[in-house]
């Protein structure tokens, strides 16, 4: 029993050391990647210092950008209401990659998140696909909006604005 008190007393700590402090997981790939442990995804530049951005491996659009939390968060159904302000500064993160790399209607944009159990990893990652108006047509279905797998970023505001009202 020590034994196993001892182990899992280490793997946090170690846990700690690889986050600086923050929740980690090192099994997860964008943990890694926010960390700069796979060397293959280059970040882009971001304005704030717990966010990453970087492209999606499997473009769905001309722009398919990810803005992920350094720290490992659970996926969008597990936020609370006190996560408004991080769902708000990955929008921004995503609108200024969008513009740092030309592409300025922010109408043609699609923002949001896989709902459970739809999501490929479980660790919070924002969908930026621009312009929304050239997904395929197997990309209009995975990122269509009022469906049942995928939520867009003001959807899930307001559902965690509702849900802090209801409480």
């Amino acid at each position: 029993m020590a034994g196993e008190e001892e182990a899992a007393g280490a793997a946090a700590a170690e846990g700690r050391a690889a986050g600086n402090g923050r929740s980690y997981d090192g099994k997860c790939v964008f943990c890694r990647i926010a960390r700069r442990e796979e060397p293959g995804t280059a970040l882009l530049p971001c304005q704030y210092e717990d966010l990453v951005c970087f492209r999606d491996i499997r473009p769905s659009a001309p722009h398919h950008y990810l803005v992920v939390p350094v720290e490992h968060m659970g996926n969008c159904k597990t936020l609370k209401a006190e996560h408004i302000p991080l769902v708000k500064r990955m929008m921004e993160v995503g609108k200024a990659v969008l513009q740092r790399n030309n592409f300025n209607d922010l109408n043609d944009v699609r923002m949001g998140f896989h709902w459970p159990p739809f999501c490929s990893i479980s660790h919070l990652h924002l969908h930026v696909l621009a312009p929304a108006s050239q997904l395929g047509f197997l990309s209009r279905l995975m990122y269509r909006i009022n469906s049942y797998w995928f939520i867009t970023a003001e959807q899930l505001i307001e559902r965690l604005q509702t849900e802090n009202a209801a409480s």
